[in-house]
């Protein structure tokens, strides 16, 4: 049996275990279960995605929930907190999970202004029996809603309807979650169902159209061949991570306002296979429509122009089979286009203040004099001012670049949740309370995942992206389009009949901004490391980065970029390494003197464990 300590009096708490699933499932249900599950079923061989897709979910998606779920609770914290107290070394594990995730909401909520506007712009249809982007909506996507512009003396104008959208959407995160969980589990019993609700009605309009059985056939017909491709795995394990909110520390802070008697297991299986179901649900919205559209143009569905996991699904593709739907009643358009904006609206208000509040939780963890609603006030005004970046006629730019390295951020969070666990935590100690408290007992295959599947995984999947964005591109070769950009994508400039490449000024200085704005979002997240550390305390760390910073300035002024960082990467391993060691001995050395003088207190024999939770003797 494990002794625990009571329970802080003054921590926030869930009214009921239905508010805090309605939570959790409103935290992992978001946009990208409508744009970017249909998206990898498109590319992985339609009903054969499955297979990948409920492994992944078996061996990574529910293990490192129950993981979070654990931790938060049994700690009583928010992600800093419950790292801190699992091993006090990896304390800005939390901090940079939260850093992470605070930059993804200030996109996010961009995002979400896109739908807003949108949504506004269906209301006003409505009135006309229309819609206004008709059958242009990537050109009006582009034009309208983002006024998109690349030249020098615009890129960095306000787009000022998308702005005031912004302020909306953050004051109405900040009305939500000021007065606490409580106030969150009152809403998300309203904002959980109501898209489950609309997806419903857009179900049954979609299976109702000319070509839909052809786009469902398509979605559930097994291409078996599409397994032996490692791609579709990789593939879907990311899908998982990411549509699980694993890695935020959002279900880490959900889980610390349980009772420490709460279940772990049965609400971590409740959650992730809601949030599949849903996902599931949504590819008959999206693919009925696609069968649609081919239906109507007289192609093949594979022949659909399907933009693979960004907000081109969302903005372009679906909008441009609403504006068809004139064909049937003038009413059809705005009616649905309503219907779809507001769901994607409800679909992402919870994900955005699960988000910010996990940002929250943390901040008032750790400054406790600091009032709630002073934190979540300045948390909610400075994403607001921090959004203004990606409502600029750039900020679709500015998302593509962060967005990537945002990906990236919330891999490495969950390898090193699974490290700090599995290799430095006694996992056992987690494992007898998580059963001691849970409806549905672990059992082997959970440490297994743990300690291998999930950190494996996730090293392959961290180390293939960043080997695909590291490989250098011709300088005449214009850059590629992403799959998942939200605009859409024009035609090559022509070259001489020599082929040579055109020079274009234009397409120069656009290339020079989309490479300013990559080393920006590089230097923003390296920035995040050096504040996590700082949070953290971690005073090591931070030399040894410092020490790499410098080396790679000196070496390049000499060598080429590669050179460059790997003298720098052999130098902070090995000389950092060095100087840990050193410090590690120098700290033996005055524990042993302090041994000799004063003897060895029996407490201190017991500090590596959470005060409270340490197992009986």
């Amino acid at each position: 049996m494990s002794r625990t300590a009571p329970e802080p009096e003054t921590r926030d708490r869930w009214d009921s275990r239905t508010a805090f699933i309605m939570a959790a499932i409103g935290s992992a249900v978001g946009l990208g279960n409508v744009w970017r599950f249909p998206g990898k079923v498109y590319e992985g061989g339609g009903g054969a995605f499955f297979v990948p897709y409920i492994v992944a979910l078996i061996t990574a998606g529910i293990p490192l929930m129950i993981l979070e779920y654990g931790i938060g609770q049994l700690f009583q914290g928010s992600a800093p907190k419950a790292l801190g107290r699992a091993n006090k070394n990896y304390e800005w594990v939390g901090w940079f999970a939260l850093c992470v995730g605070g930059v993804i909401s200030f996109f996010y909520a961009v995002v979400m202004a896109w739908a807003l506007v949108f949504l506004v712009e269906s209301v006003y249809g409505a009135f006309s029996g229309t819609v206004p982007w008709g059958d242009a909506p990537a050109d009006y996507f582009r034009e309208h809603v983002l006024a998109e512009s690349r030249a020098p003396g615009e890129r960095w104008d306000l787009h000022w309807p998308l702005v005031a959208s912004l302020a909306t959407i953050w004051v109405a995160v900040f009305l939500i979650i000021y007065k606490g969980v409580r106030r969150v589990g009152h809403v998300v019993l309203v904002t959980v169902p109501l898209p489950v609700l609309l997806l419903g009605v857009l179900a049954i309009r979609g299976l109702t159209l000319e070509g839909a059985i052809d786009g469902i056939e398509y979605y559930l017909n097994p291409d078996f061949s599409k397994l032996g491709d490692p791609d579709v795995w990789v593939s879907a394990y990311g899908q998982i991570f990411f549509s699980l909110s694993l890695g935020f520390g959002i279900l880490i802070a959900y889980a610390s306002y349980n009772r420490r008697r709460s279940d772990v297991t049965n609400n971590a299986f409740i959650t992730s296979l809601a949030n599949c179901a849903t996902s599931f649900f949504a590819g008959f919205v999206v693919f009925s429509v696609l069968g649609f559209l081919a239906f109507k143009d007289g192609i093949r569905v594979e022949n659909v122009t399907v933009p693979t996991g960004g907000g081109g699904l969302a903005f372009v593709t679906y909008p441009l089979a609403i504006a068809k739907l004139g064909e049937y009643s003038r009413f059809w358009p705005p009616l649905v286009a309503i219907l779809f904006f507001l769901m994607l609206l409800s679909l992402g208000i919870d994900s955005l203040f699960s988000i910010v509040e996990g940002v929250i939780a943390g901040l008032h963890d750790r400054f406790r004099v600091l009032t709630r609603g002073r934190v979540t006030a300045v948390m909610c005004g400075g994403g607001f001012l921090a959004g203004l970046l990606f409502a600029t006629r750039a900020g679709g730019d500015w998302i593509d670049q962060f967005n990537v390295w945002a990906d990236y951020g919330l891999v490495f969070v969950g390898l090193m949740e699974c490290l700090v666990v599995g290799y430095f935590f006694r996992t056992a100690r987690l494992e007898h309370y998580i059963n001691e408290v849970s409806e549905i007992h672990l059992g082997g295959w959970w440490k297994l995942c743990i300690r291998l599947i999930v950190p494996l995984t996730l090293i392959f999947i961290l180390a293939a992206a960043l080997l695909e964005k590291m490989e250098a591109k011709p300088a005449s070769e214009p850059p590629p389009a992403k799959a998942d950009s939200a605009r859409p994508v024009t035609a090559p400039e022509a070259t001489p009949a020599d082929g040579a490449p055109v020079a274009d000024p234009e397409e120069q200085e656009a290339q020079e901004w989309l490479t300013f704005a990559a080393y920006v979002s590089v230097a923003v997240f390296f920035g995040l490391f050096v504040l996590s550390f700082l949070l953290g305390r971690r005073w090591g760390l931070l030399g040894i980065m410092g020490l790499g910073l410098v080396s790679y300035c000196f070496f390049s002024i000499w060598l080429s970029r590669p050179a460059s960082l790997a003298g720098a990467l052999a130098l902070m391993i090995l000389f950092g390494g060095l100087g840990v060691c050193i410090a590690i001995a120098i700290r033996g050395k005055d524990v042993e003197h302090h041994e000799q003088t004063h003897g060895w207190p029996e407490r201190e024999q017991r500090l590596d464990l959470a005060p409270g939770d340490a197992d009986d003797e």
